[in-house]
Order: structure tokens, then C-alpha cells, then sequence
């Protein structure tokens, strides 16, 4: 196949995919910083007090199975201490609010559309996510370009100059979709009956300040806690005994920026931004293209 069809390959397959992949790349950039947030200081502090007088006063009848902590709100959610809705306390009161709050709102719609894109299309960010992978072999297939001061140069320079970054994170989020996780099997298996959640937020406690946390939730039969681990957001079983790390899931920390405090999220910012100028130079120039000969032939009619 030579080049002129590659680039016909490489351009069609860019319209037919650009508006989810439009969703998702944005989407992905302010993802990108909700690491970094998430796990920064808040207003008030998050103490094992404190989410007992939340949980005794919100949830006395330890129905709660999920708690979502977002210090840098200051405030928390429970899930399952009221059926069919989320309990969202602020931690400054202990009170019952609303909603989490707007930049939580904002992380959360973005993950929606990151993930699912409207209605619940997985399937169709699973494909977009393997279009962008099959417009990066196409474009490596191209060759090495003659990179000059325009905006064709410009795209083909952000291509190859971040070449291992934008492959790496569509290829993460496409083995993510599939269930790939290189990891083995869970560290720990338990039959035991679940933890009321204020002995695993006290259990939590011990070990880790509270404020790094994002959630404590069950999975299968066991409780697990998400949190920030020394720069790196890693998951833990936790057990009257303690906490357990799980194995560690490799393309969700690469794709996520998870693995390295602000290192990965400068890194994952960097990618999101270069993705972006990738699609819109390229949609850009596919336009230029088409408008050319008609605004020629405008000018032809206008000098007739």
C-alpha cells in the first residue's frame, strides 16, 4: 500500500471516529489531573472520628457498603445507607448536602464520558480507542516525515516527538476495556463476613492518613480501599488484621497516571495535550483541504 493510500486510510478513519474520540481525549485531560487532586489537602480534615459521627449519624443502621472520600471537597458519600441513593455529608458539619460539589461533579460526569460516552457506549470507545491505535500505525507507516514550520509539520512533529506517549495511552485503555491486567490472583480470599464500615475506616486509619483515600467498597466477597500509597494509588484488602496490597494493575496505573505522583500526572497531562493538538491539526487540515478548490473556485467567479 503506498503512502497516498495510507494517508486516505489515516484520514478517514479520523472522521469517522473523531467525535468519540474527540469526547474521550478531552475527557482524558481533565482526568489527567484528578490524581493530584484528589489526594491533595482539603478545608477540613479527614480523621477516623470524623467519619464515625458521620457514619453514626448518617448510617445508624450500618447499611453502608461504599464510602467515597474527597478531602479536597471536604466531604464524603455513602452508598447503600439509603436505598437507591448516594449520601452526600459534608465533613465540616456533618451534614447532609446536595451534591459533592462542582470539580466533583465535573471528575465524575468526565469519567462517565470517558469511559461509556453517552447512553452507555462502551463499545464505542473500545473501537475509537482501537481507531486511535490503528491512526498511529498508519501514521508510523507513512515514515519519518520532513518536518517543517506549518501545520502539517506541526502535527507530524507532535506525532513522532511523543510517539511513545500517545501510543501508550490509548494501548492501556484498550488492554483496561479487554480485562487485561497482568496481574495474578487476588492476594487474599475471604469468607469471612464483611466489615461494618466504620471498623474499615478505623482499620484504614492505622496505617494511612485518611485524606489520601478516594474510596473503601467491596468487591466479591472482599472490602478493598483505594489510596494513595507514597505518590502511587494502589488498592488494599482490608482485613480485621489489617491491610493487604493487591496486585498491582498495570494498565489502569500507566493509563491513569496513577504510578508516580506528579511525575504521571505531568506525563498524562502531556499526552492528553499532544493527543489534542494530534486531532485537532489533523481535523484542520482535512478541512483547509476540502475548502480550497471552493474557495478558489469563489475567487475565480469573483475576478470573472
Amino acid at each position: 500500500m503506498n503512502k497516498n493510500m495510507l494517508l486516505k486510510l489515516h484520514r478517514w478513519i479520523t472522521l469517522i471516529f473523531a467525535l468519540p474520540l474527540a469526547v474521550v481525549v478531552i475527557t482524558g485531560l481533565v482526568l489527567s489531573v484528578e490524581p493530584m487532586i484528589a489526594t491533595g489537602p482539603g478545608p477540613v480534615a479527614v480523621t477516623a472520628d470524623g467519619l464515625a459521627a458521620v457514619l453514626a449519624r448518617h448510617d445508624p443502621g450500618n447499611q453502608a457498603r461504599t464510602l467515597f472520600i474527597r478531602a479536597y471537597a471536604g466531604n464524603v458519600s455513602l452508598g447503600g445507607a439509603h436505598r437507591g441513593a448516594m449520601t452526600h455529608v459534608d465533613l465540616a458539619t456533618n451534614s447532609r448536602i446536595d451534591d459533592p460539589g462542582a470539580l466533583a461533579g465535573l471528575f465524575s460526569t468526565s469519567r462517565r464520558l470517558h469511559e461509556a460516552l453517552i447512553l452507555d457506549q462502551r463499545w464505542l470507545v473500545t473501537a475509537s480507542t482501537a481507531a486511535m491505535l490503528v491512526l498511529i500505525g498508519l501514521g508510523f507507516a507513512m515514515g519519518w516525515p520532513r518536518i517543517r514550520n506549518n501545520l502539517s509539520g506541526w502535527h507530524k512533529g507532535t506525532a513522532w516527538l511523543f510517539l511513545p506517549l500517545v501510543v501508550l495511552s490509548p494501548l492501556t485503555g484498550l488492554l483496561m476495556a479487554l480485562g487485561v491486567t497482568f496481574a495474578g490472583a487476588p492476594a487474599v480470599a475471604t469468607s469471612a463476613p464483611m466489615l461494618p464500615m466504620v471498623e474499615a475506616v478505623r482499620i484504614v486509619a492505622a496505617d494511612h492518613d485518611l485524606s489520601t483515600v478516594s474510596w473503601i467498597r467491596p468487591r466479591g466477597d472482599a472490602l478493598l480501599a483505594r489510596l494513595d500509597d507514597d505518590g502511587e494509588m494502589r488498592v488494599f484488602t482490608v482485613t480485621r488484621d489489617g491491610l493487604v496490597a493487591t496486585p498491582r494493575n498495570w494498565p489502569r496505573l500507566i493509563h491513569e497516571g496513577n504510578w508516580g505522583g506528579a511525575l504521571s500526572v505531568l506525563i498524562n497531562v502531556v499526552t492528553s495535550l499532544a493527543l489534542i493538538v494530534l486531532m485537532g491539526s489533523g481535523l484542520w487540515l482535512w478541512a483547509r483541504r476540502r475548502m480550497r478548490p471552493r474557495m478558489a473556485r469563489t475567487l475565480r467567479t469573483a475576478q470573472s
